[in-house]
């Protein structure tokens, strides 16, 4: 199997019930789900039982998904499965950041929490949006995005595949320009333009959290989201200013692989990281956590 990765998801993959199953069948998980509604009340119930129109608000998204998601970390970890390497996508950066070791699960989870509540303050203030472009390079999108005011190409996907944020206005305009140049623009489940200049008060707003916060040095790599490479220090600053920067996530990959990773396990409630494998290395092994956990399984 080689050297492991666990990647983290962001939002978007969220969905009603995500994470009951693991809950009800391992006490690993089952445990997290107790610590985060110690500290937040309601959260297990939000994600097993919420509605979609409620976790798509991104103060319950972010707390929703960092509990899915270190709930399925720590069985994998029970299990004895534990990674060389870790990343996470945006949000997902902190429950990567907390499976390395780097925060403690209680100040995990408070971060995030205060992220989200942080970043949907900042997406109130504008009528804004995100969406996916593909088919096109990121030349492409950065020459189109140039052509509207308050659009921004912030997440390199992976090859054919970047994410814009911006004004809602202009994305209709925009949409039609993307088609004319031979892409095609996918409106996003989430509300707020994300790693946008829209975004800088919130990440000054996460810089003061991140401040107070227990710091530790970590188990294991991980890697950041604004640089592309593993953290060596800076651990408050990368990750706030993570909020207002475009996400490398390509080129982060490509630096997980070069360091030797060659299994990544998507750690969330989708695919979309599984899927963005295939397209920037099909040769490196990459399968969701369910899928892992079933191979495990299979194996005893």
């Amino acid at each position: 199997m080689g050297k492991i990765a666990f990647i983290f998801s962001g939002q978007g993959d969220q969905y009603p019930g995500m994470g009951r199953e693991i809950a009800e069948k391992y006490p690993a998980a089952a445990s997290v789900y107790r610590m985060c509604d110690s500290i937040r009340p309601g959260t297990s119930s939000q994600c097993f039982e919420g509605t979609e129109e409620e976790l798509k608000e991104t103060k319950n998204t972010q707390p929703c998904l960092f509990a899915m998601e270190l709930a399925a970390a720590a069985v994998l970890m029970e299990k004895g499965v534990r990674p060389d390497a870790v990343a996470g996508f945006s949000l997902g950066e902190v429950t990567a950041a907390t499976a390395a070791g780097i925060f403690d699960r209680e100040t995990g989870f408070r971060l995030v929490c205060r992220r989200g509540e942080l970043m949907q303050r900042e997406a109130e203030k504008f009528d804004t949006a995100m969406a996916a472009v593909v088919k096109l390079t990121p030349e492409q999108v950065e020459d189109v995005c140039s052509r509207y005011p308050g659009v921004y190409p912030v997440n390199f996907n992976c090859p054919g595949q970047i994410t814009v944020s911006g004004l809602s206005s202009q994305m209709p305009a925009f949409f039609e320009a993307v088609k004319a140049a031979g892409g095609r623009a996918i409106p996003l489940k989430v509300k707020g333009a994300f790693h946008s200049p829209f975004m800088k008060e919130a990440a000054s707003a996460f810089a003061e959290e991140l401040a107070g916060a227990d710091i530790q040095n970590g188990t294991v790599p991980l890697y950041s989201n604004r640089t592309a490479e593993p953290y060596t220090q800076d651990v408050a600053g990368l990750l706030s200013q993570q909020i207002c920067s475009p996400v490398q996530w390509e080129k982060l990959i490509r630096g997980m692989i070069a360091g030797g990773m060659e299994t990544f396990i998507e750690i969330g409630p989708g695919r979309t990281l599984t899927n963005m494998m295939k397209k920037i290395n099909p040769e490196v092994k990459a399968l969701t956590v369910t899928e892992f956990l079933a191979e495990v399984e299979a194996s005893c």
